[in-house]
């Protein structure tokens, strides 16, 4: 893989050309700053950016200015390669709080396997309908001990922008799910990307991760898209470079909310 021009190809179909992600959401471009702007309960955020140390502070402010008029908070996701190169410090300025670095990785759907077979009395079941959504919450609320509000929304979205779609995958140990993770099919562009894996506590290390990578890739190969994308976390990491993936850089998001009134 030609690493340069891989992340090249990335930043221009997925960041700088970027389509909405859901009914009602649209992509705005503003000068060098590129953001989609969600409905009520959807992803708000700065996509893709080109600025330099002259315009940096400008295009901050006025983010800032336009999310706070709606009343949002949002999330400005860096990669390492963006400029200026103390982009990241004047976010931190302007009251921006950054979450976990993830590495960016990506493989070339062809090199990887497609066979991983889950462990014994594990079955997997693609996601079609709202029964099998409320099986993925009950699996992200074990994994990640948080609500399951925003895995339900991105999934009903997509079910309900393209029926035909598989947006996630729930693997069950009879009928108790025990460990899910979701899809993004970008059509237009060569990338699929692989979202939201999360396995309850005392089912980990046994391979199930590895066969939900492996079904989900298998779908992207089905429908033409050359390359698989991922925001791993420290945890899914090794997992995925020992299945091909290869790391192109780093993301951090940085998240402003807008001041408490009282």
């Amino acid at each position: 893989m030609d690493q340069a021009a891989v992340r090249h190809l990335f930043d221009q179909q997925m960041r700088r050309e970027a389509q909405p992600d859901e009914p009602g959401a649209r992509v705005e471009r503003v000068g060098d700053v590129v953001r989609h702007v969600g409905p009520a309960a959807g992803w708000n955020g700065v996509l893709w950016s080109g600025l330099d140390e002259g315009s940096a502070d400008a295009a901050i402010a006025e983010q800032v200015r336009f999310f706070g008029g709606l009343g949002r908070g949002f999330e400005w996701k860096t990669y390492a390669h963006d400029g200026p190169a103390d982009l990241a410090a004047r976010l931190g300025a302007a009251g921006f709080v950054p979450e976990e670095p993830e590495a960016l990785l990506v493989a070339e759907t062809a090199a990887l396997p497609l066979d991983a077979t889950p462990p014994e009395g594990i079955r997997l079941l693609p996601v079609t309908d709202e029964a099998q959504v409320e099986l993925v919450e009950r699996v992200h609320e074990r994994a990640f001990e948080s609500g399951r509000s925003v895995i339900g929304h991105q999934l009903r979205a997509q079910l309900a922008q393209d029926p035909a779609t598989v947006p996630a995958v729930v693997a069950l140990h009879g009928d108790e799910p025990v460990s899910a993770a979701r899809m993004e099919l970008h059509p237009g562009t060569a990338f699929a990307s692989l979202w939201g894996g999360g396995t309850g506590p005392e089912w980990r290390g046994r391979g199930i991760y590895r066969s939900l990578v492996a079904f989900r890739v298998r779908i992207a190969a089905e429908r033409g898209f050359s390359y698989v994308q991922v925001d791993a976390s420290p945890y899914s990491r090794p997992i995925l470079e020992r299945l091909g993936f290869v790391a192109l850089g780093t993301t951090t998001p940085y998240v402003w909310e807008p001041p408490v009134t009282r």
